[in-house]
């Protein structure tokens, strides 16, 4: 059984104008998180960046495995400051390092499932161990519907249901809005003179949004576009996280419509 339900594409008309409606459901079985720290200011990062970048190609799809590529800014002094760095990603990568008891922050650095994943891209059983996560139930529910509104605006409406013996009381939802098919020439720093490739680069990161005690969400929250985005490369993704125990609940992915 297909762990994603199949975005669907439905017009939703009004009176003064048309406008796309894009709906995403999380399956029947666990869709894993790969979380990428990285920076265009750190020399050892580039090969990571190709790694995520073929995992798709690799039978590794977003019905498997959804992938957020977070570019960190504590390399940012070093004379490249890197134009996808965010101080909150930064501090995204220190608070789940102190979760995991690490002493300090590296890049490029992976996290599956919330847990520290090291020289992941020299290791072979990456696609094992995804598999492994896939056979395992889904311990929430989620459910997106993306609509783009007054021009920039874009409008995610979703809900989530923590199942069964999920720590509900602990549970947060994060929404992430991320870009493909991006290319940098870097011209300072441990990278200069090189043509950086990126997929999976994090604009935005929303949450947490909290669960109520019972185990249930509704939530309506905006992305806000940048005109230099690339509106096809855009991917709206959702995924389920305990607050204390970092354990992943699920995850789904919708790319974005116009």
């Amino acid at each position: 059984m297909r762990t994603i339900a199949l975005v669907m594409l439905t017009a939703a008309l009004n009176s003064t104008a048309a406008a796309a409606v894009c709906t995403a459901t999380s399956g029947e079985r666990r869709v894993a998180l790969l979380e990428l720290y990285t920076s265009e200011g750190c020399d050892s990062c580039p090969p990571a960046d190709r790694w995520v970048s073929s995992l798709p190609s690799r039978g590794l799809g977003s019905d498997r495995l959804v992938v957020l590529g977070f570019h960190v800014d504590y390399w940012n002094h070093l004379g490249w400051p890197d134009p996808f760095a965010q101080k909150r990603f930064s501090e995204r990568q220190r608070a789940l390092g102190t979760r995991n008891g690490a002493r300090f922050v590296y890049t490029p650095q992976l996290l599956l499932d919330g847990k520290d994943y090291r020289r992941g891209i020299f290791r072979d059983d990456f696609a094992e161990r995804v598999a492994a996560i896939n056979q395992r139930p889904p311990r929430a529910g989620i459910r997106l519907q993306l609509r783009r509104v007054s021009g920039n605006n874009l409008v995610v409406d979703g809900s989530v249901t923590v199942h069964g013996t999920a720590p509900s009381n602990e549970a947060q939802t994060y929404l992430a809005l991320y870009e493909n098919n991006l290319a940098n020439r870097v011209s300072a720093g441990e990278n200069r003179g090189k043509q950086l490739q990126h997929d999976f680069v994090v604009r935005e990161l929303i949450g947490p949004v909290p669960i109520s005690a019972r185990g249930t969400t509704e939530f309506s929250r905006t992305f806000r576009l940048d005109p230099r985005w690339k509106s096809a490369d855009l991917v709206v993704t959702a995924f389920v996280q305990g607050s204390t125990s970092g354990d992943l609940l699920q995850a789904v992915a919708a790319p974005h419509c116009d």
